[in-house]
């Protein structure tokens, strides 16, 4: 149990780093040049509004991403709690099928012909 556990959490983190940088790529203005062109304002403006535009859109990203892991590890926890619930209901339902054939195996009034 604690392999698959291992294993669900490395798939996890794969999944959430793909959509990270899924994310990361669509919150990319498609009109912002990555090295951005000196304006009339200063060489070092433009950079520098658009780093703290990448660092924001970064920031948002990884609340969404923290937001998304744990909202996983509540639904992991979750489906842990009900399959335990449901192997007690299957136990319990086949405990009462072998006590009802037990049951009906047995003659009336206990009688053996």
């Amino acid at each position: 149990m604690n392999r698959d556990s291992q294993s669900e959490d490395t798939l996890s983190t794969m999944v959430l780093e793909n959509i990270k940088n899924k994310l990361i790529h669509a919150f990319r203005t498609t009109g912002e040049p990555r090295d951005a062109p000196e304006s009339t304002t200063g060489p070092f403006s433009i950079g520098r509004s658009y780093q703290a535009n990448e660092e924001l859109r970064r920031a948002k990203i990884d609340g969404a991403i923290t937001w998304l892991r744990s909202e996983l590890l509540e639904m992991r926890s979750q489906d842990q709690q009900l399959a335990q619930t449901l192997l007690g209901l299957n136990n319990e339902i086949q405990r009462l099928r072998r006590e009802s054939m037990s049951g009906a195996l047995e003659p009336e009034g206990g009688e053996h012909h």
